[in-house]
This record gives structure tokens, sequence and C-alpha cells, in this order.
């Protein structure tokens, strides 16, 4: 009996990381948008077969470190990665400056409920800290969450790796073990990251850039209109873990 409770106790969730953009954030395009900036200042003009074949990886690499994008796309050059992402994060910032950001519709509503659930919230990005804060201030969302996160604040290593993920539960202790954790975002990168840290829920939403195969196909455990949707899917899953289901 005392081994069922406990076992059923594992199954609660404590702890929920969120993506930013695409999941918690629609920014409408702002990615590719400061890509064109970032080419543009190493050179790779639109319309050429260079800026084609980089932007197509930025689209299939959505969720990942921009850095670690960067390097990909120059080959290792870590001079001109360099430059690329500051390019980047330039643009996207001066994008958010101007108002092209918004949350999702009932995203601060779901983070709301679930910290008032007694869950830890933590939002995470492949963006720079700088950016991270850029887009949470003109939300007004600075304290919205229990904690932000970055590829920096995690060694370094964005996803799909799951680093940041279980710095999130290092520096919160919000759950006993990883079969604690829910993740929500909305590329593959994000549940290749979620299954790698062994979270228990994988929510992939359907608001950004990966569509249902892809994120089914890459170990999501739920996919979900959009994040509005992930406190009642968190207390599904918690209610069949009581039921024994």
């Amino acid at each position: 009996m005392r081994e069922t409770q406990e076992m059923q106790e594992n199954k609660k969730i404590g702890l929920v990381v969120l993506d930013m953009a695409g999941t918690t954030v629609a920014d409408d395009g702002l990615v590719e948008r400061a890509f064109d900036a970032a080419a543009r200042a190493l050179g790779v003009e639109p319309g050429t077969p260079e800026h084609a074949g980089q932007l197509a990886y930025v689209r299939a690499t959505m969720g990942e470190s921009k850095i670690s994008v960067f390097r990909h796309l120059f080959g290792g050059d870590e001079e001109r990665a360099q430059r690329a992402n500051a390019a980047f994060e330039t643009a996207y910032g001066q994008l958010v400056d101007a108002g092209h950001v918004a949350p999702i519709p009932g995203a601060r509503e779901a983070i709301e409920q679930l910290r008032a659930e007694g869950r830890t919230v933590v939002l995470t990005t492949g963006f720079a800290r700088v950016t991270q804060d850029a887009i949470l201030a003109a939300l007004g969302w600075t304290g919205l969450a229990d904690l932000t996160l970055c590829p920096a604040d995690a060694g370094g290593r964005g996803r799909p790796y799951p680093d940041m993920v279980l710095t999130a539960l290092l520096r919160t202790h919000a759950a006993d073990s990883v079969q604690g954790i829910a993740v929500a975002g909305d590329t593959s990168y994000d549940m290749l990251s979620a299954r790698r840290s062994g979270a228990a829920l994988a929510a992939g939403v359907l608001t950004g850039a990966h569509d249902e195969p892809a994120l089914r196909a890459a170990g999501a455990t739920h996919v979900l209109g959009s994040v509005a949707g992930l406190p009642d899917a968190i207390a599904a899953y918690e209610r069949s873990a009581a039921e024994g289901d």
C-alpha cells in the first residue's frame, strides 16, 4: 500500500518547464526576419542558394540554441558564428522593442494557474539572456515565472540537450525526480530535450514551428492545441496515475 502511494506521489508534477517563442510567446516569424539580418551581416543575401539552404536549416532546428545553429551554418568558424549571432540577437531585440511580440492566448493564465496549483514554472529559450529579458519586459512578464533560463545558464548547451530542463530541476528542487517534470514546447528539439531529461510529460503545442507528426516523431507524449491546455493535461495525467491506470 505504501509502495503504491509512493509511486502515485512520484507521478505528481511539481516542475513545469515551458519554451517561450512559439509556445508561450507568439513571435510571428521574427526568428526568420532576424536571421535575414544576420545573414546579410555575413554577406549572405536573400534569394541566393546559400541563403535558401541556411534558412531551411534554421527552420529545421527551431528551438536549438541560436549560437549552435550559427556554428553549424558557418562550418565551425567561431568568429563568423559569433558575428552572425550578435547580428541576430540585435535584430530580434529591435523587433521586440518595436512591439512585434505578443503572448500566446491563454499562456499567461496557464502559467498563473499552474503556479496557483503549487507547481513551479520555469521559462526557457534558445535565445541569449539579453533577448530573453527583452521579451519578458515587453510582455510585462518579468517575475511571472519562478525562474527563467537560457542556454548560458545551463553551461552553454541548449536544446536538444536536456541541460536546461535538468538545470531547472537542480535550481528549483521542485520535484523529487525527473518523473515529476512536465515540459511543453512547439518544436521537435523541445520534445527531444524533454525525453532526454526523463520528464514524465513532453507536451508538444501546435502554435509554433512544427506540426503534430514531427512532434510525435520526436517523442511527444501529448500534443495540444496550445499551452492553454497544459494545466488540464497535467491534471488528467495525475488522475490517471492516482487511479492506477
